[in-house]
């Protein structure tokens, strides 16, 4: 399976972490413990001390390798700043307070934290100065809002069942399903991984594609389950999976960083031919769709089709639309 960006970088800022609590790991521990060759892991290793704690390339990491083992030799300088002063330039300034702003909304926060964001937030604000006026001209919301997050936080807590109204964008349609709720998780977006009842099968939820959610006054009992391992991103395709080839232009070779495949060929004309394998080609008709010109699904030859079919469908409401 192909390794895109976005695995990459994932994996660079856990790698990030787990070395500062090991100095002088093992390199062939490391690559094992995070499912990579020695040799990705060398490489990873020559990227990161090109990164630093500052947007402009200040403190930056000092690790080094002979082979074997790896050291970080600045660790507590970057972890707790103690290498500077904190300076902040005014679009860091900016970007600290909004950040800061939004969490500060998340429901299922607890109390003390969110105070002790909010003074410390004022705090930035005072040393901002002129900066923080213009940081509160914008607004940052996250999908978790409108109560679901903090239902389902308290679900867990208290070990309830939920009902959910859940919209699965592949089959495009609302279904009831009852769940147990295991954990959140946020990989891109916010999910819940659960024991649904509806499938008895553990489940992964996107929480901004819950239309309805009640608490049940009933126990959730889920079966024990390992936690699944989620480092290498939340679509783990599976070799038995069937294989989907998408064809797409320059426009379209976006799709190769955000889509695990197992190939991305280079094309002529600048685009690549992806090889990707899904449990569920019809969620695919939906990418297609959004790719429009920049590409197109070439095998298998039913989920073109369909593909195709869905486009001109689209096309059919259009020109059925009144004038505006």
């Amino acid at each position: 399976m192909a390794t895109t960006a976005i695995d990459r970088t994932r994996r660079m800022l856990s790698l990030v972490t787990y070395l500062r609590e090991r100095q002088g790991a093992r390199v062939d521990e490391v690559a094992r413990a995070f499912g990579v060759s020695e040799e990705e892991l060398i490489s990873d290793l020559g990227v990161l001390p090109m990164c630093g704690t500052s947007f402009r390339g200040g403190d930056l990491l000092d690790i080094d390798t002979d082979g074997e083992h790896i050291w970080w030799h600045n660790a507590n300088a970057v972890a707790d700043g103690t290498g500077q002063p904190l300076r902040l330039a005014a679009d860091e300034a900016t970007a600290l307070l909004v950040a800061a702003r939004a969490v500060a909304t998340l429901p299922g926060l607890r109390d003390d934290d969110r105070d002790a964001l909010l003074r410390a937030t004022a705090k930035l604000e005072a040393a901002a100065g002129e900066n923080a006026v213009a940081s509160a001209r914008l607004n940052v919301t996250f999908e978790a809002e409108g109560g679901v997050f903090a239902e389902v936080n308290r679900a867990i807590n208290e070990r309830r069942r939920l009902l959910i109204r859940y919209y699965s964008p592949g089959r495009d349609q609302l279904t009831d399903r009852e769940v147990d709720p295991i954990r959140l998780f946020t990989v891109g977006h916010t999910y819940v991984e659960a024991w649904c009842r509806r499938s008895e099968a553990r489940r992964t939820f996107r929480l901004d594609r819950v239309a309805r959610i009640e608490l049940l006054d009933v126990p959730a009992d889920p079966p024990p389950l390992e936690p699944r391992d989620l480092s290498e991103g939340l679509v783990q395709p599976a070799p038995t999976d069937p294989e989907v080839v998408i064809e797409v232009g320059p426009g379209g070779r976006w799709v190769a960083e955000y889509y695990p495949h197992e190939e991305a060929r280079e094309l002529p004309d600048g685009g690549l031919r992806i090889t990707l394998r899904t449990s569920d080609p019809a969620t695919l008709r939906r990418l297609a769709l959004r790719l429009g010109g920049d590409g197109r699904i070439v095998a298998p030859r039913e989920l073109a089709d369909s593909a195709r079919d869905a486009a001109r469908a689209a096309l059919a409401e259009y020109e059925r639309a009144p004038e505006p």
